[in-house]
């Protein structure tokens, strides 16, 4: 199995809506860390899993969306608690809408909101 992984960080705002998360229910910054893992078990005919210049073109795009934004003031948000697991389901979604996915079995996002906590979800393909 062949596997690719990309990884960028920009700071983020939220403040989570859940009755008694403490400091958590205060608006503050995060700074994120997104790692981005795609799997297939054979490459394309170039010797790729997936262009890595389009892999870190789309995450930039997404991240320019979410970059010293208030989460909670984004529609993707709208009804849930942003929390960093929703977050990087949000994040994984878009990934898959802005890249070539043909051939790819799955794309893994992993999101750091510091150096101990982290989430992720994995959008199975096939």
């Amino acid at each position: 199995m062949y596997r690719l992984l990309v990884t960028r960080t920009f700071v983020a705002q939220h403040f989570l809506t859940v009755p008694n998360a403490g400091p958590e229910n205060e608006w503050h910054s995060h700074v994120f860390t997104v790692e981005v893992q795609l799997q297939a078990p054979e490459l394309n005919t170039y010797g790729y899993l997936v262009d890595i210049d389009d892999v870190k073109g789309a995450m930039e795009r997404l991240i320019g969306r979410f970059r010293d934004t208030t989460m909670n003031d984004l529609p993707e948000f709208a009804g849930l608690n942003p929390s960093i697991e929703h977050f990087a389901r949000i994040f994984c979604d878009g990934l898959c809408a802005e890249i070539q996915t043909q051939g790819l079995d799955e794309v893994e996002v992993r999101l750091w909101e510091d150096e101990l906590a982290r989430a992720s979800f994995t959008r199975r393909l096939r």
